[in-house]
């Protein structure tokens, strides 16, 4: 199901080599969680347990070791070359039904390797759900839907990237969808988040940083500086490289609040993953402005489980003032054509991490700007609203 090591987010790697060059030696947990709650039975728990063993067979080859060191120079080669003796390791993914039948995994290991096992456990578990409650896709019905989407965005000018890695249909249908987008919106699909494909078929690799950074730095540094903190951070790896910023661990107020002048400057732009496009695309321009900055020079990236008619809308409520692009996942590659079909509606989060093994583990949490998003401990929310300031 997973085509090769690569065959993930690029956001898995650029995360990875910040952990690898900054905190060598913090550790964390990544957490399942189904906000659906469905139910599997230990014949799927066994399959699934099967397929994370053939993880463990992925390894760099010699030619996308080339093409990571030649296309993502931004990520040093030090690191390519650990990648290259990188193996996944299944002992390390615990999976169990709890009492309901509700699926539960959990992977703890040093930052700079666990980070790596969230999109293809997730992908893993999508395309696994899918079979064996025998959705077959059509690749030719699939791909007629994909073409109406795409007719539209070239119609209205549409920029956007594919982000759909993690809760895809199958490997299968996300191949064929690439290299759909790839022969019918060159113009309009700025890319693919999936590095596999992006090699593939000659498209750019999109990627940002996840909220598991921002939500390292609080439970390392504090919830007051962990925005700010994780951003500085960022630039320190990077120096302006990958810089749209993903704005709502801790909802896009405390964000901005105490997001500086400098590093407003420095971004290329902000990533808006929950709440409402128009309500905190406003925020993001008004306080633009409040530093002197033109916000035309700058782009929102609406990420929030878009689909095309709803991006128009955005689009045409931002023209002029901002730069728009937008990032949608679950509605390209998880969109068969099957009567009565439900994606996955799934999700891997950095649940506690700590600096060093001689460190407590801390919890960690996200708040979101929608409240179905929240994420992690009830007296850590209360903890971290009271800090934030968030009512």
């Amino acid at each position: 199901m997973i085509l090769s090591i690569l065959d993930t987010d690029l956001y898995k790697f650029s995360t990875s080599n910040a952990y690898f060059q900054l905190y060598p030696l913090a550790e964390g947990t990544f957490k399942f969680s189904d906000r659906a709650a469905e139910v599997y039975d230990e014949a799927f728990l066994s399959t699934l347990k099967e397929e994370f063993g053939n993880l463990s067979r992925l390894a760099l080859t010699p030619n996308e070791f080339e093409y990571a060191t030649a296309r993502i120079k931004y990520i040093p080669r030090n690191y390519w070359e650990w990648l290259s003796g990188f193996r996944f390791n299944p002992d390390k993914i615990n999976a169990w039904l709890d009492d309901g039948g509700h699926l539960q995994i959990e992977v703890t290991d040093y930052l700079y390797k666990v980070t790596l096992y969230e999109v293809p456990v997730l992908a893993i578990v999508a395309e696994l759900r899918n079979r064996v409650r025998g959705a077959q896709a059509d690749i030719k019905t699939a791909l007629g839907i994909l073409d109406a989407k795409l007719e539209m965005a070239n119609e209205n000018a549409l920029t956007f990237s594919e982000f759909g890695t993690r809760r895809r249909f199958s490997s299968v249908l996300h191949d064929a969808i690439v290299a759909e987008l790839k022969a019918k919106c060159p113009k309009y699909c700025a890319g693919t988040s999936n590095v596999y494909f992006a090699m593939k078929y000659g498209m750019t690799p999109i990627g940002t940083f996840p909220h598991e950074w921002v939500m390292f730095h609080s439970g390392v540094f504090g919830y007051k500086r962990a925005n700010y903190l994780s951003l500085e951070d960022w630039i320190k790896v990077y120096d302006g490289a990958l810089g749209t910023a993903l704005i709502d661990t801790f909802t896009t107020k405390s964000f901005l609040r105490t997001l500086t002048m400098k590093q407003a400057k420095l971004l290329d732009g902000f990533r808006q993953d929950s709440g409402d496009e128009r309500e905190i695309g406003d925020a993001i321009i008004a306080r633009l402005e409040e530093f002197g900055i033109d916000p035309r020079s700058k782009v929102i990236v609406f990420s929030n489980a878009l689909n095309f008619p709803r991006y128009k809308a955005v689009a045409e409520y931002f023209r002029g003032r901002v730069k728009v692009s937008a990032g949608i996942g679950t509605n390209i590659t998880c969109d068969p054509g099957i009567e009565g079909y439900k994606p996955a509606n799934i999700v891997m989060k950095l649940s506690r991490c700590r600096m060093s093994e001689k460190d407590p583990w801390e919890k960690v949490i996200k708040i979101s700007d929608d409240i179905g998003k929240h994420m992690g401990d009830n007296r850590e929310f209360d903890i971290a609203q009271y800090e934030l300031h968030i009512s």
